[in-house]
């Protein structure tokens, strides 16, 4: 079982910013992969970024240039910094952490974001 608690969700207006963090007792270094995912009612959840256990990095096309993904090793926490958001942005993001490729992938209990026009 891994543990993921998200923080940070909220509401913010057009062209706002929001950090979104996900902890873990887990050593987030070590993880093949953590990320965050969106949903939206009634649409499938959608990557939005993740970072590899060497530190690379994936983003969605919608984010790309607004979005970073990062993480604090000393803290056991990975981040989504969003700057520029847009009303599409609305969701409930999700952390998302996966040991290995193989194994089991776990998910936080979700944050909604809300952006305002």
């Amino acid at each position: 079982q891994v543990e993921l608690v998200e923080s940070g969700g909220g509401l913010v207006q057009y062209g706002g910013s929001l950090k979104l963090s996900c902890a873990t007792p887990e050593n987030v270094e070590d993880m093949y992969r953590m990320g965050w995912y969106r949903q939206t009612p009634g649409k499938q959840r959608e990557l939005v970024a993740h970072i590899s256990s060497l530190g690379s990095t994936t983003y969605a096309d919608s984010v790309k240039g607004r979005f970073t993904i990062f993480r604090d090793s000393a803290k056991n926490t990975i981040y989504l910094q969003m700057n520029s958001l847009k009303p599409e942005d609305t969701a409930v993001y999700y952390c998302h952490g996966q040991r290995r490729s193989w194994e089991t992938e776990y998910w936080g209990q979700g944050t909604q974001v809300t952006v305002s026009s």
